[in-house]
């Protein structure tokens, strides 16, 4: 007698049977790495937006001051040079919607490192305190805004106004720094401008777009390990390193005619201020014990209250 049985199935299944079995998971396994790898792309093109693009939001509500004029007080500086320095900008910040902030050079901890070294954090607390304002102007308490007619956005931040004034292809600090300021930045992506004086960078006046980027300047210029060195000139010593050094700084700065920003009362005539200069900065008087910053200022100060007056009428 014949039994029917059914044909044995064989041990080693065709090729198609074993890539039909596997294939639904190796498809979304692939998938699913795709995706990771899109997301990973996208993250990391949106951080280097943040870091190294132009500012990070173009939304300003309403009623958000354009800048704020930042300058540290000492508090051991005389009531009467206070008051004149507090009125100076802000008869500045209020003919043009801007705001002026006055923290004392003692608010912040700074470790024994210099007092001069409180600009940097004020600037971060500025930024704190008006997270929309587009620039941050930080200007030294041994300077006067001598012309409250000019503002940051037409005298200086205007892209096109930015690209006519930027000194390029120049050493950073002169007069031999290997390092060059870039020779074809665009204005819109500059985010900090200030200019030379005839022995380095001359910080006493400078602008900072606040945003990511500004967040992450601050922080390496306040850096513990920089208060540490002892630099001669302190934050102006580090602020020198930092930009020859870092390329995601230098990438973003702008160095203008010093006459366009920072005018010194004294020293070499492209440098000196002249009437009608925005800025004129008695540069030094705090350091030299044989200067009076504020009987030095008298003059200037005199002529500004006389155009500010003049303006009030």
């Amino acid at each position: 007698m014949h039994f029917a049985f059914p044909p044995r199935k064989s041990s080693n299944p065709p090729p198609y049977a074993a890539r039909s079995s596997r294939s639904p998971f190796l498809r979304r396994s692939k998938a699913q790495s795709l995706a990771l790898l899109a997301l990973g792309a996208i993250a990391f093109i949106w951080l280097l937006s943040k870091l190294f693009g132009g500012s990070s939001s173009n939304y300003i509500p309403p009623g958000t001051p354009r800048a704020v004029v930042i300058t540290t007080i000492d508090p051991k500086l005389s009531e009467s040079y206070k008051e004149a320095i507090i009125a100076n900008r802000r008869h500045y910040a209020s003919r043009h919607g801007y705001v002026a902030f006055f923290p004392n050079t003692t608010d912040y901890p700074l470790d024994g490192a210099p007092q001069s070294w409180s600009t940097i954090p004020a600037l971060r607390h500025a930024m704190t305190l008006y997270p929309h304002t587009p620039y941050l102007f930080y200007l030294t308490s041994t300077a006067l805004i001598m012309n409250p007619s000019i503002s940051l956005d037409t005298h200086i931040m205007e892209p096109r106004r930015l690209e006519s004034l930027m000194i390029v292809d120049k050493p950073v600090v002169p007069p031999d720094s290997v390092i060059k300021t870039f020779p074809h930045l665009k204005g819109e992506r500059i985010d900090f401008v200030l200019s030379q004086d005839k022995e380095g960078l001359a910080g006493g006046s400078m602008i900072v777009r606040s945003g990511d980027w500004a967040k992450y300047f601050l922080d390496a210029w306040f850096d513990p390990l920089y208060r540490s060195y002892n630099f001669q000139k302190a934050e102006g010593h580090a602020l020198e390193h930092i930009v020859q050094w870092h390329g995601t700084i230098l990438a973003k700065l702008a160095l203008v005619p010093q006459r366009i920003l920072n005018s010194y009362t004294t020293g070499p005539a492209d440098g000196t201020y002249q009437e009608g200069d925005f800025v004129a900065n008695f540069h030094g008087c705090q350091r030299d014990s044989a200067r009076d910053c504020e009987q030095e200022m008298q003059p200037l100060l005199t002529r500004w209250r006389e155009i500010r007056d003049r303006e009030r009428r």
